[in-house]
């Protein structure tokens, strides 16, 4: 059958691609195909950082962005379109060191070599992005930055210095490549139709020719949906991406989401806040984080920045993980989700979306169009919560999101609690709502919905927590939550542990610090 050729620039030209498999990963090709075998292969799931690279594309505007990524879960058919920037890029004039590079040297945080180009690549991507009118990045912001390269043999002193003081080596221009000329490249080869991209099955010709299709527009996509209703959903493949890296599995046809762009689009009004299907995660949290900055820790801690540069939150929301961390706090805020299929669309309210363990109201043939959050109530009352047993990049044992209106007499008018971690989906704690609502936000009532939970989740015992360890530190994130937002002297987050020690009955409750267990 008449295919294309997958299409990036790479290494200052555009390179075409034919003849692979549509689920070759990109670093793959860079190890095996290219023999480029500077990005590493660590974890092959996108936790380890060894094989980060950075991947270029124009955004509507036309600039250049970049981003770094883990090229272990990124099919190779996803570059179409793009720029892809290795370690292997970063050589200056004569040979020289870029000042990333350099600076690990001079800070001794190369360590034993094997991780050092993903935590450069990493680097590199700070560097290139960090505005010059902004001065130097912050410790918060190197930590993020770093978030996704776990390995720390020098220890993390030194890698951070060196972040610091990639900035003040001037041995050659900032940038190694001229964006304008990546730009003008990347605009080049962009599709004003649908990529179709198929070839036979590494594994033989009983496994079949899979096509991989990315359409450009939202209609196009719809359609494709309708012509093949069993086609797997590709957005950011740091789900699916593991299922073939780990689990060996056979995708069949696949319909990636991220060329269509208006499904990237994040818009507001008066009334809600509305996110496409295809923009990212990092690009949802931080719009999102505007109205409710009570979300800024979760944010961070969700995943890793690579991750969340690739990944979505539509996919997050279709996924329907029962520990998606991003479900409890959208639930809470009352958020939907708009569904589509064919030219009809409706909409279902999230905590209405999940029907059973990974199974969802998604009909055959039907895709997630954008999740629609309600703007912040001047009278609301919100916090989320994440615990696990590592603070960055961790799966949590439980995750959760309360959600309170109170009226002017002090009494809860509404209430929206929900736990990830805790059932079989991302679910809402029917019992303790009963108790809040109607009551006053005082002890005795926040005491009350702490012992509703019992009756609202069963959760299972497995290697990242025990039912009842889950149990009890859900009861005590409502406690916190109470201490936080009280209406007489409520603690703020530094304060919140020391009281726990002190309170009666709450001592538990220092299972909630910041630091995991």
């Amino acid at each position: 059958m008449t295919t294309h050729t997958i299409r990036f620039f790479y290494r200052g030209s555009v390179r075409e691609v034919r003849d692979v498999p549509a689920s070759r990963t990109v670093l793959q090709h860079l190890r095996e195909d290219l023999h480029c075998t500077g990005t590493k292969e660590g974890c092959a799931e996108g936790d380890c950082g060894a094989c980060t690279v950075v991947v270029g594309e124009c955004d509507a505007q036309g600039a250049l962005q970049l981003k770094a990524v883990n090229a272990c879960i990124q099919f190779l058919p996803t570059l179409d379109g793009r720029a892809l920037f290795t370690v292997e890029d970063l050589r200056g004039p004569d040979g020289a060191l870029h000042p990333v590079q350099q600076a690990m040297v001079d800070c001794h945080g190369s360590q034993c070599g094997f991780c050092t180009p993903g935590f450069v690549m990493s680097m590199w991507a700070l560097y290139e992005n960090q505005p010059a009118a902004a001065g130097l990045p912050t410790r918060d912001e190197i930590n993020t930055a770093l978030s996704g390269n776990l390995c720390r043999c020098t220890g993390y002193r030194p890698i951070v210095e060196a972040a610091q003081k990639m900035f003040d080596y001037q041995q050659y221009p900032r940038v190694p490549f001229d964006r304008a000329t990546v730009a003008d490249a990347l605009r080049a080869i962009q599709r004003d139709d649908t990529f179709e991209y198929s070839a036979p099955d590494a594994r033989g010709a009983d496994f079949g020719t899979p096509t991989f299709y990315a359409p450009v527009t939202v209609d196009a996509f719809a359609a494709l949906c309708a012509q093949h209703p069993h086609a797997r959903i590709l957005a950011g493949s740091t789900d699916v991406g593991l299922w073939v890296t780990k689990q060996f599995r056979d995708l069949g046809d696949v319909l990636f989401i991220g060329n269509v762009a208006e499904l990237k689009t994040i818009e507001r009004d008066a009334q809600t806040q509305t996110i496409g299907a295809a923009a990212s995660l990092e690009d949802a949290y931080a719009a999102l984080a505007v109205d409710y900055p009570e979300l800024a820790e979760l944010w961070t801690r969700f995943a890793s920045l690579p991750i969340r540069n690739a990944g979505t939150l539509g996919g997050n929301v279709a996924n329907g993980s029962p520990i998606g961390d991003s479900m409890p706090a959208l639930i809470t805020l009352g958020a939907e989700v708009v569904l589509r299929q064919g030219k009809k669309t409706r909409v279902l309210p999230l905590d209405a979306f999940y029907l059973g363990y990974q199974k969802s109201a998604l009909q055959t043939g039907e895709f997630v169009v954008a999740i629609r959050v309600p703007r912040p109530a001047r009278d609301l009352r919100f916090r989320t919560y994440k615990v696990s047993k590592r603070y960055d990049q961790d799966i949590s044992a439980v995750c959760a999101a309360f959600a309170l209106k109170i009226g002017g007499d002090g009494t809860i008018t509404e209430a929206r609690v929900a736990f990830g971690g805790m059932a079989a989906t991302p679910q809402r704690a029917a019992q303790a709502e009963a108790a809040l609502t109607g009551a006053p936000w005082d002890e005795a009532t926040a005491r009350r919905a702490m012992d509703a939970l019992t009756a609202d989740y069963q959760p299972l015992t497995d290697m990242r927590a025990s039912s009842a360890y889950r149990l009890k530190v859900a009861r005590n994130l409502l406690w916190r939550f109470y201490l936080e937002t009280r209406d007489a002297a409520p603690l703020a987050l530094s304060e919140v542990n020391a009281f726990a020690f002190e309170a009666s009955g709450a001592h538990d409750a220092a299972t909630t610090a910041r630091e995991p267990l």
